[in-house]
C-alpha cells in the first residue's frame, strides 16, 4: 500500500513527470494521444495539494491509458452488436461463416469444427422443436464434459429454451433441488449420470420433477438400464437427417438479447445451489460500459478476449466444469464469439495438466480455486516448461503461490479475475499486479461505480453513519465490495436467480442516497491508492478472537505454505463462556507426515497471537466443491467435539507448541473452565 509522500518525494515525482509521460505515450501505441494533450493531463493531475493522489494517478497513468484503448476497442464491438440486436446464435453463425472448418473444440481423439458444432446445434433445436418445446421452457442438462455439451445448450437457445447447467456431482435432494428450482419441463442426462436421475425419480414423495427424459446416448450394454423410457437423443437426433443442412424454417426468430440463455448455478458451499439467470449476452459484459443490460453473456468472453490480448490463433487449455461460469461462459464463449479453439477434459488432471497442454499445443491455459496450487504441487518434470503457455487466466491462486508458480511454470502472464455468476460486478488483473484480483482506472471510477464499504468483518453486516448511509473505505481498510445497480446498463445490471427471494437478499438499498440499489458482492477486499483491488475474505468466514478480526484465508495461506502445500481450511468455533470464536485448522495430510512441531514454529514466525489457530485437526480429506473452492460449513458444525471426530486434534499451548487434543482437555473446555 501507498503511504503519503513527503515534501522531498513530492519534488521527485514532479521530477519524473516529462519520463512518466514520454512512456505513457509509448504504452498506448504510435502517439495516439498527442504529446502536448497528454503532457496537459499530467499537468492537470498534479494541481492540488494532494501529493499522495497525484503520485497514484500518474503511477498508474501508462496502465489506464492502455486500458482506455482496449475499452475503446471493446465497446465498438458491442455497440456493432447492440444496434444490430444480435444474440448469441447469430455471433456464433458470423463467426461459423468466416472459419466453417477451424476446429473449435478438441477432446481426447476427436474434434469437433465450427460448422459440426452449428449442425450438431441445429439438429437439436430441431428436433425439441418438434416435440413441443417452446421459447422460455427451461430444460435441465446433466452431463460430464464432452465435445457435444456445448452444442445441446446452443441448439436449445436457437428455440428460446433455456438450459440449466446441472453440475455433474450432485446427487439425491440437492440434485432434484436444482433441476426443479429452475422450473425444468425435461432433463437431458449422460449414460453415466441416467443412475443419479433414476435415483431421485424413484424417491417416494418427490415430487415436481418433469417427465421427459432424454438420454444423450443408449443404455450401456450388459447393465440394467435405469432410465428404460428415456429417449435416446443420439438415435433420434442422428435420424432426423442426413444432411449437412437442417430445416429451421419452423421456428420462429424471435429470439432477443434480453431472453435468458442458461441457468448457471452457485457452488453451494453456504447451502442449495441457487440458479443465476445468464441472459442471451452475459458473455460480452464483463468489461463494457455503454452496452444494454442484456448482453450479459457476451460480455464475460468478449471482456477476456479483449483485456487479456487474446489472440485468434490461441488454442485455450479448459480442464474446468462446462456447468461452470468460468468454464462454461469465459472458456466456451471464447470459442463461439471469437472464433478460438478450446481444449476439453472430462476431468482436471494435475499430473496432466501440462502434458495436454503440450499435447493440444495450448498457448492460455484456465484455472479457478484451487488448481494452481494442485499443479505446483506435482513433481518436477521437464514438461514444468515445455509447454507453449504464456498467459494463464482465472480466479483464486493464492498470492503465496503465485511467485514461485510463474516462476516454475514460466508463465509470463497472469490473468487473475474477479467476480461471481450471479454478480454485475467484476475485476481483472491485466497488468501482472501480483496477488490483485483487478483495478478500477482512476477515469472509470465514475462510470463503473463499484467500491469497497465499512462492514463488521465478522458477520457481514454493513456499517452505516449517522445519515444512514455506507461509509466508503480508504485506501489500505478493509471492506465489502458493491457495485451500483443500474437496469439500463449491462455492466450495471443485475439479472440475479431464478428464485427472486434470493436475489433480493444480495440487494443492498440508500447506500450513499435515498433509492439507490447496489449489489453485495458478500466478499471483503482492499483497495491500494493505484486502484489495485486484493481479496482479503468472504464475509461470514472472517471471525473475531480476543478482540481482533481474524481473516480465514490469510491463515489458510501461511499454514499451506508451511505444510507443503496441502489442503487447509481455517474457521472459528465457539467457547464456551468466551467471546468470540477460536481459530481452528483442517489440515489434510492421510500420510501423516505433517511436523506438529515445525508446523508450530512456523506459525508463530509468521502469525500474530490471536491469529494462531487454537485447534489444528488432520485429517484424510477435505470436503471440496467440484469447482475447487473448501466446503467449512461441516466441519464447523463439528468444530472440536471428540464426540463426532474420530481424527486426531492438536491443541495450542501457552508456549506456542501444539500436542494431542484430550478429553479431559475436551470436558474443561466445555464447562467454561479453560483458561484461554
Amino acid at each position: 500500500m501507498l503511504v503519503a509522500l513527503n515534501v522531498k518525494q513530492k519534488f521527485l515525482t514532479l521530477c519524473g513527470i516529462t519520463a512518466v509521460a514520454v512512456a505513457a505515450s509509448l504504452v498506448i501505441g504510435q502517439r495516439l494521444i498527442p504529446q502536448s494533450i497528454l503532457t496537459g493531463l499530467v499537468l492537470y493531475l498534479i494541481s492540488g495539494d494532494r501529493p499522495t493522489a497525484v503520485y497514484a494517478s500518474i503511477v498508474s497513468l501508462p496502465r489506464d491509458l492502455r486500458t482506455a484503448v482496449i475499452f475503446l476497442k471493446l465497446n465498438v464491438s458491442l455497440y456493432r452488436f447492440e444496434r444490430a440486436g444480435a444474440t448469441v446464435i447469430q455471433i456464433f453463425e458470423s463467426v461459423v461463416a468466416r472459419h466453417p472448418n477451424k476446429v473449435a473444440f478438441l477432446m481426447d481423439d476427436g474434434q469437433l469444427t465450427f460448422a459440426q458444432v452449428k449442425q450438431l446445434a441445429d439438429r437439436i433445436a430441431a428436433h425439441f422443436y418438434a416435440k413441443g418445446f417452446r421459447k422460455g421452457d427451461t430444460i435441465a442438462l446433466l452431463m460430464e464434459t464432452r465435445l457435444e455439451y456445448p452444442c445441446i445448450w446452443l441448439g436449445l437457445s436457437k428455440v428460446g429454451i433455456v438450459t440449466a447447467l446441472i453440475n455433474s456431482n450432485l446427487r439425491k435432494e440437492t440434485l432434484r433441488h436444482s433441476i426443479t428450482v429452475a422450473n425444468s419441463k425435461a432433463i437431458i442426462v449422460s449414460s453415466e449420470l441416467a443412475g443419479a436421475i433414476a435415483e431421485i425419480n424413484e424417491q417416494e414423495g418427490i415430487k415436481g420433477l418433469p417427465v421427459h427424459l432424454f438420454r444423450t446416448d443408449g443404455a450401456d450394454t450388459g447393465s440394467s438400464d435405469p432410465l428404460p423410457d428415456a429417449e435416446d437423443l443420439r438415435l433420434s437426433v442422428d435420424s432426423g437427417s442426413s444432411s449437412s443442412n437442417v430445416d429451421l424454417s419452423g421456428i420462429p426468430n424471435d429470439i432477443s438479447p434480453k431472453d435468458k440463455l442458461v441457468y448457471i448455478y452457485t457452488s453451494g458451499t453456504t447451502g442449495m445451489p441457487k440458479a443465476a439467470v445468464i441472459t442471451n449476452l452475459s458473455i460480452i459484459l464483463l468489461t463494457t460500459f455503454i452496452a444494454s443490460p442484456e448482453y450479459w453473456y457476451t460480455f464475460m468472453a468478449l471482456g477476456c478476449y479483449y483485456m487479456l490480448s487474446f489472440r485468434d490463433d490461441d488454442i485455450i487449455y479448459n480442464s474446468l466444469p462446462l456447468y461452470h461460469s468460468a468454464g462454461g461462459m469465459i472458456g466456451v464463449g471464447s470459442v463461439l464469439l471469437c472464433g478460438m479453439t478450446a481444449a476439453l477434459r472430462k476431468k482436471f488432471s494435475a499430473s496432466n495438466f501440462w502434458t495436454d497442454c503440450i499435447r493440444y499445443k495450448c498457448t492460455v491455459a484456465q484455472y479457478i480455486g484451487e488448481i494452481c496450487r494442485f499443479v505446483l504441487m506435482t513433481p518436477q518434470k521437464p514438461t514444468d516448461t515445455q509447454h507453449s503457455v504464456r498467459l494463464m487466466f482465472g480466479n483464486g491462486l493464492r498470492p503465496q503461490i503465485w511467485p514461485q508458480f510463474v516462476s516454475r511454470f514460466n508463465i509470463k502472464q497472469i490473468g487473475e479475475f474477479y467476480g461471481s455468476t450471479e454478480g454485475n460486478s467484476n475485476l481483472l488483473n491485466i497488468d501482472n499486479t501480483m496477488g490483485a484480483v483487478g483495478f478500477v482506472p482512476n477515469f472509470a471510477k465514475a462510470i463503473y461505480p463499484v467500491t469497497l464499504i465499512r462492514c463488521d468483518e465478522e458477520t457481514g453486516e454493513i456499517i452505516r453513519g449517522s445519515n444512514g448511509f455506507c461509509i466508503k473505505c480508504k485506501a489500505g481498510e478493509p471492506g465489502v465490495f458493491v457495485g451500483k445497480i443500474n437496469p439500463k446498463k449491462a455492466l450495471n445490471s443485475f439479472v440475479g436467480y431464478a428464485d427472486k427471494a434470493a436475489s433480493e437478499k444480495k440487494v443492498l438499498h440508500d447506500v450513499f442516497r435515498k433509492g439507490d440499489i447496489f449489489f453485495n458482492s458478500g466478499d471483503i477486499l482492499v483497495q491500494d491508492l493505484l486502484g489495485n483491488y486484493y481479496f482479503k475474505d468472504r464475509t461470514g468466514d472472517t471471525f473475531r478472537w480476543r478482540g481482533e478480526n481474524v481473516a480465514t484465508s490469510e491463515v489458510e495461506g501461511v499454514i499451506t505454505t508451511i505444510v507443503g502445500l496441502k489442503d487447509c481450511a481455517v474457521y472459528g468455533v465457539d467457547i464456551p463462556e468466551i467471546e468470540g470464536k477460536a481459530g481452528m485448522a483442517a489440515i489434510v495430510d492421510p500420510e501423516g507426515k505433517v511436523d506438529m512441531d515445525q508446523l508450530a514454529a512456523g506459525i508463530r514466525a509468521s502469525l500474530p497471537a490471536y491469529a494462531r489457530p487454537l485447534f489444528i485437526r488432520v485429517l484424510s480429506e477435505v470436503p471440496m466443491t467440484t469447482t475447487f473452492k473448501l466446503k467449512k460449513r461441516d466441519l464447523q458444525v463439528d468444530g472440536f467435539d471428540l464426540n463426532k471426530i474420530k481424527d486426531p486434534i492438536y491443541f495450542l499451548q501457552s508456549n506456542g507448541t501444539y500436542r494431542l487434543f484430550t478429553a479431559d482437555d475436551h470436558e474443561t473446555i466445555k464447562s467454561g473452565k479453560a483458561r484461554l
